[in-house]
């Protein structure tokens, strides 16, 4: 196995998954619709509502390979049904040629990824005794930061592009129960989820699939991922108490669940030189909160989060399964500057802490990161954006720029690229044979 201090200082901890994007408020207005004008309301039909966009990328890292040509359609529509009940469905479609053109990938990854038929939010919302109701496939958005997975814990992802694609592109609904009631200044919610989502981490041998560390000259095998049961023992449920005082926007929450991380589990070693892997979902709790505040030309937001029963990797090659169970805290702060109209500079700092730290932990006590997003509109159509994160433990980061035109109002082109750096089994280095460069044409309606 590698050395200690080999692996601390290449890995950046993993589960610290960010993807950067706007968040949707999460208030009645935006849950129910009632920030339409009153017309829209009243003339509103069921309609077909979404995008259709076409995606191509290209691996340049050696070997360099088409790895994406994606056409995708992500499909809405919504009414009422007599008076207080709304409904919403939605769809997703993918094809990606990619997997028909080129032999690239394995057959698992080719039949995984090649194309789906996904649901998207699919709802029915009513109100009765001063509470508002929302039950079927929806999002459940906690998170108050700017992109990051920190209080935004029930949300499951698609982590086939690693943290790649646009937040609301990744995010996958939950099948819940939701209740909301509404004061002056206070918002209480009770969630309940009966049957879960768990992250979409892809098949081994994709571009992104979370390899584990194997010896130097060993490779790993991965069995099926194991998916809990559904049963009541699996169930997740929670309460989030949220108030607005003096310009403060604070929340706390509590939330039981089963984890959707994946956890890799190790098989006893027989041969050094093949380790076995599965993945597998621990029960976990989290306690949490968040807080946001506006100084007029800066945002101030914070979140910290707090875990039980999440396991970790252990160096420890005798260990029976390789992990360690651990309490941790998350937490982030950022502040979100407007210095002209047309410009945005955010800026995150985000720490990993361990409680119970044993001294084959793959992880530092303490694992330290930041982010630079920086926006700018350069003529009346064109966007320049520019993301970089890294890790402040180690030499490890993603550099990600992008520019868009708006060609028309529902038109919108895009031409990027992702650039990763760092140590092998780094959080972003163990990438680095994925840099790539990427273009996307969508027509919104």
């Amino acid at each position: 196995m590698p050395t200690s201090s080999a692996l601390r200082r290449g890995l950046l901890a993993a589960a610290l998954c960010l993807s950067f994007g706007a968040q949707a408020d999460d208030d009645r207005a935006s849950l129910f619709g009632d920030d339409l004008p009153a017309a829209d309301h009243a003339d509103a039909g069921p309609g077909i509502k979404g995008f259709v966009q076409f995606e191509l990328a290209r691996t340049v890292s050696s070997p360099d390979h088409w790895s994406k040509m994606r056409s995708r359609a992500d499909l809405n529509s919504q009414g009422r049904l007599g008076d207080g009940i709304k409904w919403k469905l939605g769809v997703r479609l993918d094809y990606d040629a990619v997997y028909d053109l080129n032999d690239f990938y394995r057959q698992a990854v080719d039949n995984d990824q090649r194309s789906a038929i996904d649901l998207r939010e699919n709802y029915l919302d009513f109100n009765a005794g001063g509470w508002d109701f929302r039950l079927g496939r929806q999002h459940v958005v906690w998170g108050e930061m700017v992109g990051l997975f920190f209080a935004d814990v029930v949300s499951a992802r698609d982590l086939r592009e690693f943290i790649l694609p646009d937040f609301d592109q990744m995010r996958t609904p939950q099948w819940a129960a939701r209740a909301e009631y509404f004061g002056d200044d206070f918002h209480g919610e009770l969630l309940w989820i009966p049957v879960a989502a768990y992250d979409n981490i892809g098949k081994p041998g994709s571009d992104f699939y979370p390899d584990q560390p194997t010896a130097p000259g060993g490779r790993a095998r991965y069995l099926g991922e194991d998916r809990p049961a559904r049963n009541l023992d699996n169930m997740n449920y929670g309460l989030r108490l949220s108030t607005l005082k003096n310009g403060w926007d604070i929340s706390g929450f509590y939330y039981h669940s089963t984890d959707i991380n994946a956890t890799f589990y190790r098989t006893p070693i027989t041969d050094p030189l093949l380790i076995t892997y599965q993945a597998r979902h621990d029960r976990i709790d989290q306690l949490g909160g968040a807080l946001t505040k506006d100084f007029g030309d800066v945002v101030l937001k914070a979140e910290a989060v707090y875990t039980r029963g999440r396991r970790f990797t252990l160096l420890d090659p005798l260990d029976i399964n390789g992990l360690a169970r651990q309490n941790t805290v998350d937490w982030a702060l950022g502040l979100d500057f407007t210095p002209t109209a047309a410009t945005r500079l955010n800026l995150q700092f985000f720490q990993r802490h361990f409680f119970s730290h044993p001294a084959d932990l793959l992880f530092d006590r303490n694992e330290n990161g930041f982010s630079l997003l920086l926006n700018s509109t350069l003529l009346a159509n064109w966007e320049a954006q520019a993301l970089f994160i890294s890790s402040l433990n180690r030499s490890d980061w993603l550099f990600r720029p992008r520019l868009s035109w708006h060609v028309e109002r529902n038109w919108r082109w895009l031409l990027g690229a992702d650039i990763f750096k760092g140590p092998q089994l780094g959080m972003f280095g163990r990438y680095d044979q994925q840099d790539r460069v990427y273009t996307e044409i969508r027509y919104s309606f």
